[in-house]
């Protein structure tokens, strides 16, 4: 009798073991009904190395090109091989020189993208104390510069209890509205010549080609304007910012829509074909110059109404009316 009882306790014994094994993460979240996120993996930029690379293999094609013709001519001639380490060392200096004023034209233009979105946050949150160092900073941007419009200075309302839409909004009219109007009047100087020269001009490529200068030119005196020195690579920084800014206010719309829109329904097709494309162009240019003061501003528009394309366009489409 006691051998089967042996087995039967055996055979329980072995039924009652749990075998415990650990689940992924992914499967218990699946079971759960939430959706798995798989990790991104890194990946190793190799177009970066790439790029790095050959860049470093480059200078050092260089510099040793240089070091070579520089041995040569003194081997040739002892003031050769002077004068052209002399030219060595001012390419050098040159070089220093280049690259210190990108670096401070990019610093102070991410100084004023951060004082444009520290004023949004301070404005958002009502950080008193936030847009009172903000109000200072501007002041500081714009020390020794004859621009205050009239009215009481940031320094005078330093100990005044002010609401951060306030502190923020008198500093925009006295320090940054002037600064407006000068922007105002070069883009629409621009849109003006974008118009004339390219309803005189007889080939499209010259249109184009205009159109772009134009555009270039605009960008960097609007940035000079709010007190911004952007080099070359901060040039780029703005250029981009100003399109994707036309790209999500939907100003990059072509098209008789647009022309319709400014001018007048129906003028468009009252107006030559030529003379319709230099107002495209006109109003595009003036499009772009108010998205231009949008990104190089160092403070959103507070109380200051935005300029829209009839204040820097509207003696275009006067002229335009006069002709149609």
């Amino acid at each position: 009798m006691d051998a089967p009882a042996t087995e039967r306790e055996t055979d329980l014994r072995e039924a009652a073991r749990i075998v415990v094994t650990e689940e992924p993460d992914e499967a218990v979240h699946a079971a759960d009904g939430v959706p798995v996120i798989a990790e991104r993996r890194r990946r190793t930029p190799l177009l970066a190395l790439f790029l790095s690379a050959l860049g470093g293999l480059a200078s050092l094609a260089l510099g040793l090109s240089v070091e070579r013709l520089v041995a040569d001519l003194f081997e040739a001639a002892p003031w050769l091989g002077w004068t052209a380490l002399a030219l060595v060392a001012l390419a050098v200096a040159a070089l220093i020189g280049l690259v210190a004023r990108e670096l401070r034209g990019t610093f102070r233009e991410r100084r004023i993208e951060r004082l444009r979105q520290d004023a949004i946050d301070a404005i958002a949150v009502r950080d008193h104390e936030g847009a009172k160092a903000l109000a200072r900073e501007v002041a500081r941007l714009y020390a020794g510069r004859e621009i205050r419009r009239a009215g009481p200075a940031v320094a005078d309302v330093e100990d005044e209890i002010m609401d951060a839409d306030d502190r923020l909004g008198l500093a925009e009219r006295t320090l940054v509205a002037p600064l407006d109007e000068a922007a105002r009047r070069a883009v629409a100087a621009a849109a003006k010549q974008v118009s004339v020269v390219t309803a005189l001009s007889p080939r499209a490529l010259v249109d184009v080609a205009f159109v772009v200068y134009a555009a270039v030119k605009l960008l960097g005196r609007i940035a000079r304007i709010y007190g911004g020195r952007p080099g070359l690579f901060g040039f780029l920084r703005l250029a981009r910012a100003a399109l994707n800014h036309l790209v999500v206010t939907g100003g990059m719309a072509v098209g008789d829509s647009l022309l319709q829109h400014a001018v007048g329904l129906g003028l468009a097709t009252r107006i030559s074909a030529k003379l319709g494309e230099g107002v495209l162009n006109g109003l595009m240019t003036a499009r772009f110059g108010l998205a231009a003061i949008e990104v190089c501003r160092p403070l959103p528009f507070i109380r200051e109404v935005a300029p829209k394309l009839g204040d820097v366009a509207g003696d275009l489409l006067s002229r335009t009316r006069d002709v149609a």
